[in-house]
C-alpha cells in the first residue's frame, strides 16, 4: 500500500516514521523542505523502543507525491491545509481517500470547497500520537499513544472496512464517527489551549513582560480549568443542534474523569506526555512575552476556536465564555 503523508512537523516525522516501519506499506512525503530529509527515519516511543522507518520518496512536488498513492494523509496545521488540498487535487487519484491527521481546524470545511465531490475524505477527530521532532528529517520521539482513534469518513461505500485498515495502520482500536461534524468538533486544542492562555494573559498588551517562561501543563491553574470546562459545555449545547450521535464527544470532565475544575486542573496537570512543555513565550531582553506566532494563537483561534464561534452564532447558541476568549485572541493576533 502506498502512503503519502503531507507535512514534515512533528505529527508528520511520527505519523511517516510509524507507518514507514511496516513492511508492508511504501510511504512517501511531501515537504517544502526535502533537502533536510534522510530516507532513514528514526523515532523513539514511550516504552524505550526505536522504530526505524524507511521512506520511498522524499519531494517537494505534489504530482510526484500524489501520483499512484492509495491514500495520503495531511499532517499540517488550520493555516497550511486549504493551500496543500489545492496543491495536490489534480494530481489524487480518484479511489485514493485524503484526510487530515486532525480535523478540527477546517479539513472537511476546506476538502468541500477544493477537491472532487466524489473524492473520498476522512478526519481524526484527536490526532493518534503526542509527537515532538528531536532532529528534524532525521528523528523524532512519540511521546503518547492514544487508547483509541475516532476518525470520520465520507464518499466511501465501505466504511467499515476503512476503519479496520486505520485501526491496522495505527494500530490503535478505532471507532467510525457517525458524522463530520463528531471529527471536526472538539473540545481538545481549540478550547483547551485558548482557555489556558486567555487566563495566562488576558491582561498582557505589548510593553508587559514576564521573568520566566512557565509550563503550559504543569503549573494548569483551577481557573484555566474552570473556563474549560465552561467552554465545552457551550461546545455540548452546540452539538445539541448538530446532527451528531449524542454523547459523540464526551464532556472534557468525563473524558479526563474528573469531577470538578479542582480534580481537572491536577489531572492535566499530572499528564506525563504533557510533561516539560513550556508556554509559548519568546525571549527578549526586557524578559518574556507571549509568542503570537506559535501554533497556539495562528492555528487553535482562526481556525480551531473560530469554528465552533461561527456554528454557535449561526446556530443562535448562547455561547459567551467561548466569544470572550475568541474575541481576546484575535485582539492578540491583530495587535501584533
Amino acid at each position: 500500500m502506498k502512503i503519502c503523508i503531507c507535512g514534515g512537523g512533528n505529527l508528520g516525522h511520527v505519523t511517516a516514521g510509524f507507518l514507514a516501519a511496516q513492511p508492508s506499506l511504501e510511504v512517501s512525503l511531501l515537504t517544502r523542505c526535502p533537502e533536510r530529509w534522510s530516507r532513514r527515519l528514526t523515532v523513539a516511543t514511550p516504552q524505550g523502543e526505536n522504530l526505524y522507518g524507511t521512506l520511498k520518496t522524499i519531494t517537494d512536488n505534489a504530482e510526484t507525491a500524489a501520483t499512484g498513492a492509495d491514500m495520503l494523509l495531511l499532517c499540517l496545521p488550520g493555516f497550511a491545509i486549504r493551500e496543500e488540498l489545492r496543491r495536490i487535487a489534480p494530481f489524487v487519484p480518484a479511489h485514493a481517500p485524503v484526510g487530515s491527521v486532525i480535523s478540527s481546524t477546517g479539513f472537511f470545511f476546506q476538502a468541500a470547497d477544493v477537491l472532487s465531490p466524489a473524492q473520498p475524505v476522512f478526519g481524526f477527530q484527536r490526532v493518534p500520537f503526542i509527537a515532538r521532532t528531536v532532529q528534524y528529517g532525521h528523528s523524532a520521539r512519540l511521546m503518547g499513544y492514544k487508547p483509541s482513534l475516532r476518525i470520520s469518513v465520507e464518499r466511501l461505500d465501505d466504511k467499515e472496512n476503512f476503519r479496520q485498515l486505520i485501526e491496522q495502520l495505527f494500530q490503535t482500536p478505532t471507532v467510525l464517527l457517525g458524522s463530520h461534524y463528531e471529527a471536526s468538533l472538539t473540545n481538545s486544542n481549540p478550547l483547551l489551549h485558548p482557555a489556558r492562555l486567555y487566563t495566562l494573559w488576558k491582561d498582557w498588551h505589548p510593553g508587559i513582560f514576564y521573568p520566566r517562561q512557565g509550563l503550559f501543563y504543569e503549573e494548569w491553574t483551577e481557573e484555566a480549568a474552570e473556563l474549560y470546562i465552561q467552554m465545552d459545555h457551550e461546545l455540548q449545547l452546540l452539538l445539541q443542534a448538530l446532527p451528531v450521535t449524542p454523547g459523540c464527544i464526551p464532556s472534557v470532565l468525563d473524558y479526563y474523569e474528573s469531577g470538578d475544575a479542582v480534580s481537572l486542573a491536577a489531572k492535566l496537570r499530572s499528564i506525563k506526555a504533557f510533561q516539560g512543555i513550556l508556554s509559548p513565550m519568546v525571549q527578549t531582553p526586557q524578559g518574556y512575552v507571549p509568542d503570537v506566532q506559535s501554533r497556539y494563537f495562528t492555528e487553535d483561534f482562526p481556525y480551531g476556536l473560530a469554528i465552533l464561534q461561527h456554528l454557535c452564532h449561526e446556530h443562535h447558541i448562547h455561547a459567551p465564555y467561548i466569544n470572550k476568549v475568541h474575541g481576546w485572541g484575535n485582539g492578540v493576533l491583530k495587535a501584533e
